[in-house]
Parts: C-alpha cells; sequence; structure tokens
C-alpha cells in the first residue's frame, strides 16, 4: 500500500490575524516530515500537504485548532513517491484568487451537491454545467457537456461571466472545480448578481472520482493536480501526466515524442515563447538535476 498520505484542504474562516498564524504551521509541518504548500489569508487557509499518515493526523490537528476551522474538511489520496520537494506556508491576500472584495464565502454560497447526486443533476434539461478551472485544466479532463469558459486564471471568470450570462437566462447553475474551493467564491459571486439556483459538486472533482465508480462516471479524462502527480483519475490513481518545466503544461507521454520537445526545456506549447538565452538557462538547470541525480541527489527544482 502506498504510504504518502496527501491531503488537499481549504476553509473559509476570518482569521484576525493571519501572519501570526504563519510560523508555528510552517514548524508543527516540518517537525512532522511534512511537505507542500499552505496558503493564509485573513479569509482562510488553503493547500495540499503531503506526509506520513502519524505526521498528516498530527498537521491536521494543528490546523482544526486554528480559529474557525474546527468543522475543516479535507480530501486524502496516497502516493509511493513524495510529491512535493520542500514545505511553504505563504501569506496571501487571498487563498484562492478572484480579485472581487465583495465576495464572502461565510456568507453565503451555493446548494451543495453530494457526488453521488451530481450526475442526476447535470442530467437535468434546465441546469447548466459549468467548468470553473483554467483552461489547462480543463484541456485534460472535465465532465461530458460542461461549458469551458477558457479562462487563463480564477480572476478572469467574473469578465467571462458578465459576457456570457445572457445565454443561461432561466437556467439552473452546476459549478464544479478540482477541490470544491473556487465554487465558494463562484457561487457566491453567481448568488449576488441575482442568479438564484446555484449549485455546486461538494468535495469537488476529487471527491467525485474517488466515491463515484468508474462504470456510472460522466467524467472524461484526467483531473489536474498541483503537485508532482500531475494528474490522477478515478480512485484517484496517478494519471499518465508530466509536466514540462518550460512552460509547466501538462503533457502525455506521446508529446515526449514531437520534434518541439527538450527534456527540461521546451515542448510543443512553448517552444516559441522563449528566448534562445533563457532556453540555455533550462538547459543549463537540466544539466544540474542529471548531476545531482547520478550522485544520488535530487536537484532542488528538479
Amino acid at each position: 500500500m502506498s504510504n504518502i498520505v496527501v491531503a488537499a484542504l481549504y476553509h473559509f474562516t476570518r482569521f484576525d490575524d493571519h501572519e501570526a498564524l504563519q510560523g508555528s504551521l510552517q514548524a508543527i509541518c516540518e517537525s512532522e516530515g511534512i511537505k507542500g504548500s499552505l496558503l493564509l489569508a485573513f479569509e482562510g487557509i488553503n493547500g495540499t500537504i503531503a506526509g506520513p499518515r502519524v505526521g498528516i493526523d498530527a498537521a491536521l490537528k494543528h490546523i482544526r485548532a486554528l480559529p474557525g476551522c474546527t468543522d475543516l474538511d479535507h480530501k486524502e489520496s496516497f502516493t509511493d513517491k513524495m510529491p512535493f520537494l520542500r514545505m511553504k506556508v505563504k501569506l496571501k491576500k487571498e487563498i484562492v484568487t478572484m480579485g472581487q472584495p465583495q465576495v464572502d464565502p461565510t456568507a453565503s454560497v451555493g446548494s451543495y451537491v453530494e457526488a453521488e447526486e451530481w450526475n442526476s443533476l447535470i442530467a437535468r434539461e434546465d441546469v447548466v454545467v459549468i467548468d470553473t478551472r483554467n483552461d489547462y485544466e480543463v484541456a485534460i479532463g472535465t465532465f461530458v457537456g460542461a461549458v469551458d469558459p477558457k479562462t487563463n486564471s480564477f480572476g478572469d471568470f467574473p469578465e467571462w461571466w458578465e459576457q456570457n450570462k445572457d445565454r443561461f437566462l432561466d437556467k439552473k447553475i452546476a459549478m464544479f472545480c478540482t477541490g470544491g474551493i473556487r465554487c465558494e467564491k463562484s457561487t457566491n459571486y453567481l448568488l449576488g448578481k441575482g442568479v438564484q439556483d446555484v449549485y455546486h459538486l461538494k468535495g469537488g472533482i476529487l471527491k467525485y472520482l474517488e466515491n463515484v465508480p468508474e462504470e456510472e462516471s460522466t467524467w472524461d479524462g484526467q483531473c489536474f493536480v498541483f503537485d508532482s502527480r500531475v494528474s490522477v483519475g478515478h480512485g484517484l490513481k496517478k494519471g499518465g501526466y508530466e509536466l514540462c518545466f518550460a512552460c509547466r503544461m501538462p503533457l502525455l507521454p506521446v508529446d515526449f515524442d514531437r520534434p518541439e520537445y527538450e527534456h527540461g526545456v521546451t515542448c510543443h506549447k512553448c517552444i516559441d515563447q522563449h528566448s534562445e538565452d533563457r532556453k540555455e538557462r533550462f538547459r543549463e538547470r537540466q544539466k544540474q538535476v542529471m548531476l545531482a541525480a547520478k550522485r544520488g541527489m535530487q536537484h532542488i527544482g528538479g
């Protein structure tokens, strides 16, 4: 059995002084052998961490002891290889950036839909399903029939909605994202715009892939995740994608055979985006990664 636990979590709550929480949170994670990334802002906490069972339990206990975090929920998956290089607790203005100061998920959000009930909801003719993730995430997998806003970042969603809202008059809106956090804000945003029937997938795609049998699934493809696994499929098993170092876009094994691909330097998605000087820096970095591997070490950026 895979012995590394990967815990994805978020929780919206009002921290009076989120900066004061950073040091102790960093310390408990490091002392327990935890790696990953956690974001702290006045509006709450968000992130993914990985480590041994005992360490993850200790870190989650610490987080649930933070102000307003008693009922924090999290989602777990398992892997044989540590998916992070280091542990970072970062201070941010938002734990997921939408750029809409009036949005407040602690005040109201859409109606939660359990993973087991999602298929029935999105099959209805009066329901429009919207993927709130970024374009590169949608490209490797989404629910059949879902609307793709083709946004480069979550902050683009409000503008997309204003430009497209007339397409969805008299429709119920069902939204989903990777773990649920973006839908907390996007559903609050739509409620503030007067949309009355707003739903979102509780626990996000990860909970759906974990709980819904593949033979009953309406998910097509894989789900992008923000760690070295790159993607997961049904049962939260590691998918077949890898990242291009240069542009951080997901690639399939077949993409490695394309003439534009140079390991650690370029792929077909970014070959024209970098200067020759930058490509040379990438080549030197890749050389250092390979030398570190020969010494039995891991290059910090590898």
